[in-house]
């Protein structure tokens, strides 16, 4: 009977270890497969043709699209940017604590066999086994599961931080391309503008009716373009390079790729500072995160409060003492004699200031870079209102020098000389457009919400997709 006793409690406790393990699996990464797997990527993925739509509520017909406008180029960075796939992994992390926050203390228990060398007549066995049972109190458990669910939250909703900042990423490179884009046109149109009027102005100096300073003017304003040109092409290979790179692509995902710059031809509607400033501090995911964050510190201070109360332990136990049965009830707690938990909630209590520090100061910042994307927003729509003005005049000035010319008043050289002014306007016309579209950009990053008659921004589906 002893030996049954002893090979029953043995492997009751083997199997009580061993239920319920978790197994390891090795997966090793690889530079060399992972780069090759990034060098593989392309805006023809049927991954990314079912993000596309399911996203966009519509099926996509003919895939690849023939156009790729900013919403669709948006998406895709959701799909492929590494930044957001960290976010999400630093969620899953966070949503992991909340299991461990959630395990209740397992109870342990021990088995002390005993051999009498003397047994004087009696079994020479004496058989104890304790059961130690850990009883939580105060409600400890249910504030680290609070705790750990503020982090998980305020986690998922860094990702839709991190996602908005993906899609400023590609909004400003999809604005620098543009940008360059237009400009090689003004600038082409320009040179060769330029590059007659160089030859009018030859032959007139062959002719003696013109000074060679005007010659040598022209040549150095031909030069000047033609310098723009070479540095405009490297702008566009530098832009097309950055924006693959915010979409998480290689550059040659996007080698015939056609781009539709629709979206910044137009701007968005006036804005008013108080609707703005209410947007910013009531929608932005890193303040509601930040918040998450203090909710957090708020459940950890009552969990060190509640650590003042000692837990306990109930130790039920059976001996078998050389034949009599023997059973006993403990009851063990630790003696808050020496502290109380002082020091502990002290921390929890400087970090709940310092959380609440971090969202008042993160609260001012907002505020502060809201007025200053408004006030550089509405600069620059009256800087484009004034460069649309001066354009509208130069092509107004420009069509009756066309009208002039047809009817023989005015020369060849005064039309070219009409159209480098009008080329001018329209060069300086995009460069407002640019900057007011940049300035439309910042003040869309200080809400962290689309502003130029955009889509709304895709939070939910961004998270959502969190758990892939």
């Amino acid at each position: 009977m002893t030996s049954y006793m002893i090979r029953r409690a043995f492997l009751l406790i083997v199997f009580s270890l061993i239920g319920g393990c978790a197994s390891f699996h090795e997966r090793p990464l690889s530079p060399a497969q992972t780069a090759r797997d990034f060098e593989a990527r392309t805006l023809t993925n049927p991954e990314l043709r079912k993000y596309l739509e399911s996203n966009l509520n519509k099926e996509i017909k003919p895939w690849p699209p023939e156009r790729w406008d900013f919403a669709m180029l948006t998406l895709a960075a959701l799909c492929f940017n590494p930044d957001l796939k960290v976010a999400g992994a630093g969620w899953r992390v966070r949503e992991a604590a909340v299991i461990t926050a959630g395990e209740r203390p397992n109870p342990s228990v021990s088995f002390t066999p005993q051999y009498h060398a003397d047994p004087r007549g009696l079994p020479p066995w004496t058989l104890t086994f304790n059961l130690d049972v850990p009883i939580e109190t105060a409600g400890k458990r249910g504030y680290r599961i609070a705790r750990a669910k503020r982090l998980s939250d305020a986690a998922r909703l860094e990702i839709a931080n991190q996602a908005w900042l993906v899609r400023s990423a590609v909004r400003k490179n999809l604005l620098a391309l543009y940008s360059s884009v237009r400009r090689a046109r003004i600038l082409e149109s320009e040179f060769n503008v330029q590059k007659e009027l160089l030859q009018g102005f030859k032959k007139r100096l062959a002719a003696g009716e013109e000074a060679s300073f005007a010659v040598t003017s022209s040549a150095i304003d031909l030069n000047r373009t033609n310098l723009s040109l070479s540095e405009n092409q490297k702008i566009t290979a530098q832009a097309r390079a950055a924006l693959a790179g915010s979409l998480g692509l290689p550059l040659e995902a996007l080698s015939g790729v056609d781009i539709s710059f629709k979206t910044f031809k137009e701007m968005g509607p006036d804005l008013f500072s108080p609707s703005v400033r209410r947007q910013a501090l009531t929608s932005r995911p890193d303040i509601l995160a930040r918040l998450q964050e203090y909710e957090a510190a708020q459940s950890a201070l009552q969990l060190e409060i509640a650590r003042q109360y000692p837990d306990i332990h109930l130790g039920p136990g059976y001996e078998w003492d050389q034949g009599d049965n023997r059973w006993s009830v403990g009851v063990g707690l630790v003696l808050p004699v020496l502290n109380r938990n002082q020091g502990p909630i002290a921390e929890a209590k400087a970090r709940r200031q310092q959380a609440a520090a971090r969202f008042t100061a993160l609260q001012a910042r907002v505020i502060e870079e809201a007025d200053r994307a408004l006030a550089g927003y509405k600069a620059a729509l009256a800087t484009l209102k004034t460069a649309r003005s001066i354009l509208q005049d130069q092509q107004i000035k420009y069509k009756a020098a066309e009208a002039m010319f047809s009817r023989g008043e005015e020369d060849r050289l005064s039309l070219l000389s009409a159209r480098r002014v009008l080329d001018a306007a329209r060069l300086a016309s995009l460069e407002a457009l640019v900057g007011a579209q940049r300035a439309l950009g910042a003040l869309e990053d200080a809400v962290r919400m689309p502003l130029g008659g955009q889509e709304a921004f895709p939070y939910r589906a961004v998270l959502n997709g969190a758990a892939r």
